[in-house]
């Protein structure tokens, strides 16, 4: 692609390794290069924070999706490296083609991998499956093609003004480690919460594309014949036709996987500063489901079942005073309030778009019986583990409930520590009960009897108790395999007390109550019969989930 060149003579350096034809000083070139090497840093690191982004909120567990993709990157970009060797001749063609080619795979990534996900349904299971082997190719794609960049931008910068390697090296490098900086701080700071990850990755392609085709289209342009450069024009004005196209199609393409997501009845669906929120149904007679994050968090099928489960045998004691860790929904909190003798209920909740929804939607706030109405009920905008550390309103608590997301979820794991733990021992009364929802026992019983294990640890004696859950529950219909795959064969609970072990028992019966005290001693023996004993405590540097 380069034009002929007479034969060296022996010992010669190559013809490629001569100056290049610049339409600009050597300055002005070598600028433009190492502008366009921060350009590129930039993007690639864009890449890889979107794909580990979406592959933790689409799979879960950010801390293996985070190795699994940047140790897969990484290596492909020694891969790419050596494979970029042979195509120094053609430094400025083979550049220009890798960054058009790296800003469709990159830029059209996040859509590829959010498709897959919408319309083949949730990505549990092994590593084996389909979905996940699409996040490992994309990761070895584009990590090969942005290490195929540094030799040859070596090449080029060379190429303008030879210097010695180590010289060379350490430009090109400050160039490389100054735009990924600024490229892992647009990404969160910028990109993310103004565009979304779709919108930001197709974004993110363009200015690739764009930076690459001008650098080579422009500044190397007598290094390609006539016939290259017209290739190489017409396939990033392809590339950028493409991106372009997708960008204008993101929202159709939004609404149409989200229905494939959560059906066909969505009524809100609103991107927090900390996560997705999702309500279906509601109306109609439809149940109300609240997804966080693409997860079933609250099921109007049977979510009356599952709080009664968590709530009503901690309230078998003193209640005075009540704290609700999570729950932002409201639903524990109605549960706390059917007790008359309750005088406050404090709930520290993460994300105040769930308890605006909880309060301002017709449908949630009915099925929560307004109790952000109620003035017994105090709103803590807070992190469970910050609001435990920094202090509370109340310098001790009656009862504790934590109604939080499951342990196996990396970001939840803090709050299922002995050191999360000891912070909630500290408020408790002495006769205090802390209850906790340590997620399915069927599906995870080796999770389960961790959590039990690491409470034990922090100096509480437990009881355990498990009841059925969602997805006996299901109803018939064209999602019936969508919605229990996201259903729990049942919860798991642990009742805990910081000085004796709490009897499995209900507090006053309260009218309309379903759970009864025959279920509940079931639900104890049922959890007893699958222990798992000399399990470890899971810590915040040593996360057991």
């Amino acid at each position: 692609m380069i034009e002929p060149h007479a034969p060296a003579p022996p010992g010669a350096p190559p013809p490629w390794a001569g100056p290049a034809r610049l339409p600009v000083r050597q300055g002005t070139g070598r600028f433009l290069v190492l502008a366009c090497v921060f350009v590129c840093a930039a993007c690639g690191l864009v890449y890889e924070l979107e794909l580990v982004a979406l592959a933790s909120y689409l799979i879960g567990d950010s801390v293996t999706q985070a190795s699994v993709v940047l140790s897969v990157m990484v290596f492909a970009m020694g891969i790419g490296s050596l494979a970029a060797k042979r195509l120094r001749g053609l430094a400025a063609a083979a550049f220009g083609a890798l960054e058009a080619l790296l800003a469709l795979v990159g830029g059209c990534s996040a859509m590829a991998l959010y498709a897959v996900f919408a319309w083949t349904g949730d990505w549990g299971g092994p590593w084996a499956s389909g979905p996940r082997w699409l996040l490992v190719a994309f990761s070895l794609a584009i990590g090969l093609l942005i290490g195929a960049e540094v030799p040859l931008l070596m090449e080029l910068i060379q190429r303008i003004r030879r210097q010695d390697a180590g010289g060379a090296v350490a430009d090109l490098f400050a160039a490389d480690y100054v735009g990924a900086l600024v490229g892992g701080l647009a990404f969160p700071f910028l990109l993310l919460p103004q565009l979304g990850q779709l919108t930001g990755a197709l974004l993110t392609g363009a200015v690739n594309a764009v930076a690459g085709g001008t650098l080579v289209l422009g500044l190397f342009r007598r290094d390609l014949t006539r016939r290259a450069r017209w290739l190489l024009l017409g396939a990033n004005l392809a590339v950028l036709g493409v991106l372009a196209t997708a960008a204008v199609l993101v929202d159709d393409f939004e609404r149409a996987a989200r229905e494939a997501v959560y059906g066909k009845d969505v009524r809100v669906a609103v991107q927090s500063g900390v996560q997705e929120v999702v309500l279906t149904g509601g109306t109609g007679g439809r149940p109300l489901d609240l997804f966080l994050d693409g997860r079933l968090r609250v099921s109007g099928r049977d979510e009356d079942r599952y709080h009664e489960a968590l709530v009503h045998p901690a309230m078998n004691g003193p209640h005075a005073r009540v704290l609700v860790l999570g729950g932002g929904d409201g639903l524990a909190a109605r549960e706390v309030l059917r007790y008359p003798s309750v005088q406050r209920v404090d709930v520290v909740e993460l994300d105040p778009t769930v308890v605006d929804l909880a309060r301002s939607d017709p449908a949630l706030s009915r099925l929560n019986g307004h109790v952000y109405g109620d003035a017994r009920v105090h709103v803590i905008v807070a992190d469970a583990f910050r609001g435990l550390r920094t202090g509370l309103p109340e310098p001790s608590y009656d009862v504790v409930v934590a109604d939080l997301p499951d342990p196996g979820i990396t970001a939840s794991t803090k709050l299922y520590s002995q050191e999360f733990y000891g912070l909630v021992r500290r408020v408790l009364a002495p006769d205090g009960r802390l209850v906790v929802h340590a997620g399915p026992l069927a599906a995870r019983p080796r999770v389960f009897w961790t959590v039990e294990a690491t409470m034990r640890a922090a100096g509480l004696h437990t009881t355990p108790y498990r009841l059925a859950g969602r997805a006996s529950d299901v109803p018939s219909g064209p999602d019936r395999t969508a919605r229990a795959s996201r259903s729990p064969d049942d919860w798991g609970f642990v009742l805990a007390s910081p000085h004796t072990r709490p009897p499995l028992a209900l507090g006053p019966r309260v009218p309309g109550a379903r759970l009864t005290p025959g279920a509940l001693r079931e639900a104890g023996r049922a959890a007893a019969a699958t222990r798992i004993g000399g399990l470890p405590a899971s810590t915040l540097v040593h996360p057991r989930y």
